[in-house]
């Protein structure tokens, strides 16, 4: 909607804006006017957009993924080093090559973005090539294939981790796309679990007590990123969001090793209980949805488990579950109904220090909801 100098001083009139407060107004709109006719004229980066193109671009992108990594057989690895590393580098310069011309298109960033991020994806392949090649791969004893590196998690894979975030951190300088986010916080999940090998200084563990350090490194890493995202989020561009991606690999990384950890103590089953209360709490502090989904399966997994403690082997139990599932999806949709009015009332109880710390696009976002 647009208006002429005629109709603002028309409305300035019927609220009896003085002759001074009129023409201050004027000249500021005029100002803004001649400002953004001078400003340059450039495609706009594409809104990401959850609709059938944009499943079928990140569908893609994931299958390529995969094929190269996940899927990589014995028979691919037989290439030998060299063959990988140089079928690595074609892949990554085609992407590359690729990426940067949609990205440069402006309408076409989502696909380019994402081609880049596949180049990326391409540099452990590069770095294993490598390693085969020389003989490094093997030293102080084999530590699997290239597939396995998305499945376990050894040391001697730090190089290939290293790597692949520095390249992603290159990436993101010259491509600020924010799926390239994802695939480095995978890399420094990795680089996390990898790491703690070390943390043990040779001790020898038995499986169970390896794998309740690695949760608890897990845990440590998600706090860490998830506080690096809050950072990021504060300062964010609103036409990018990064932040997203690192808020998911800290959830995923923390809320996962936390879910892991097996207590038979009521009392520490209470306090993860309130721990996926305060992400749901979060969720409406911070505008973002991902702590209110893993929030809301914790709290379940608790009442589930309570439920079957308290109703076992009683035929209440199926009831009484179906109850618990009705129940947070009645909080789910209070939630969505008076989540400004919550957000509201939290900022109101807060001081002022907890206040600076909401990312400015909360407010925005909760408007445009509500609107």
């Amino acid at each position: 909607m647009s208006f002429t100098e005629e109709d603002i001083k028309a409305a300035g009139g019927a609220i009896a804006l003085s002759e001074d407060q009129l023409d201050g107004l004027l000249a500021v709109l005029r100002a803004r006017k001649t400002s953004a006719a001078a400003a340059p004229v450039g495609p706009k980066p594409e809104r990401v957009r959850f609709d059938l193109v944009h499943l079928l671009w990140y569908a893609g992108t994931l299958i390529v993924m995969s094929a190269m990594g996940l899927f990589s057989t014995l028979a691919f690895e037989a290439l030998g080093g060299m063959a990988l590393t140089i079928t690595a580098a074609v892949y990554g310069a085609l992407f590359v090559l690729a990426g940067r011309r949609l990205w440069n298109r402006g309408s076409l960033r989502t696909p380019g973005g994402l081609m880049i991020a596949i180049a990326v994806t391409m540099v452990p392949l590069a770095i294993y090539g490598i390693q085969e090649e020389f003989g490094w791969w093997g030293d102080g004893g084999d530590p699997g294939r290239y597939r396995d590196f998305f499945a376990w998690v050894k040391s001697s894979w730090l190089l290939m981790e290293i790597a692949t975030v520095a390249v992603g951190l290159i990436a993101l300088r010259f491509y600020p796309f924010p799926f390239i986010v994802a695939v480095v916080s995978l890399a420094l999940w990795f680089m996390s679990m990898d790491l703690t090998p070390w943390l043990l200084h040779g001790r020898e563990m038995s499986w169970s007590e390896n794998w309740a350090v690695r949760r608890a490194v897990s845990m440590v890493f998600g706090l860490v990123m998830i506080g690096v995202a809050w950072f990021v989020d504060i300062r964010r561009d609103k036409d990018l969001d990064v932040a997203f991606w690192l808020y998911l690999a800290g959830l995923m990384a923390f809320w996962g090793a936390l879910t892991l950890s097996h207590s038979d103590s009521a009392l520490a089953k209470a306090f993860y209980c309130l721990i996926n209360v305060a992400l749901v709490l979060l969720s409406v502090f911070l505008v973002r949805r991902a702590f209110a989904l893993f929030g809301a399966i914790g709290i379940a997994i608790y009442l589930g488990d309570l439920a079957i403690r308290v109703f076992d082997d009683s035929f209440l139990f199926p009831f009484v579950l179906s109850f618990i599932g009705i129940g947070i999806i009645a909080a789910g949709l209070v939630l969505h109904r008076h989540r400004a009015a919550l957000s509201e009332w939290m900022l109101d109880c807060l001081p002022e220090s907890l206040k600076k710390l909401r990312p400015p696009h909360a407010d925005a976002a909760l408007r445009m909801e509500h609107a």
